[in-house]
């Protein structure tokens, strides 16, 4: 199975519907937090909806669409990143995640998005990732900044999320931006 390593004790691997149980056991660990701001947690509910959601995945992996990743952390599965959109033909792709709060702090998330931008752009010659974020989760848009892209706008009360609606932030870097100066 192809894996990468994102610390001594972490890796990054594709997320398949072989791993339903495993998915929905860490949904069930991080669903208040992961959930404050995204809807994965309230997608995933049970193992038909974990099942379904991965399938999805699979399935867009397969159209060269979307694709999955899973972040184990001593061998739990503790969060992910993905591509939510991949469009090879326009060259554009928006980049995502999600973490259990203990896994939180070590950036694992920006390394994963890391490599996954890399990807896009060295090896699939894509020109544009995309980084959407409700403008209230400073964590998420703080990874965006750690990843060198600029923010481009704000989508005003766009999208509901648990009966409230939430202001979208849009980030994004380009290929020939790409990679990002070095962090401290």
């Amino acid at each position: 199975m192809f894996s990468m390593d994102l610390a001594d004790d972490a890796q990054l691997f594709p997320l398949e519907v072989r791993h339903a149980e495993e998915f929905l056991a860490h949904m069930d660990r991080g669903r208040e937090f992961i959930g404050e701001h995204i809807v994965l947690a309230d997608i995933v509910t049970d193992l038909d909806s974990a099942r379904g959601f991965l399938s999805s995945y699979a399935q867009k992996a397969a159209a060269d669409g979307g694709r999955l990743y899973g972040i184990r952390v001593a061998g739990t599965l503790v969060g992910g990143v993905l591509f939510r959109t991949f469009e090879a033909a326009s060259g554009n792709c928006e980049v995502g995640c999600w973490l259990e709060p203990e896994a939180a702090g070590r950036g694992l998330v920006t390394k994963a998005c890391r490599i996954l931008i890399d990807w896009a752009f060295r090896e699939r010659g894509m020109h544009r990732a995309e980084w959407h974020a409700s403008a209230a989760n400073r964590k998420s848009i703080a990874v965006a900044a750690r990843l060198g892209m600029t923010r481009e706008a704000v989508l005003r009360e766009n999208h509901p999320h648990r009966g409230v609606r939430q202001d979208t932030e849009i980030w994004a870097v380009l290929a020939h931006e790409w990679p990002p100066a070095p962090t401290a």
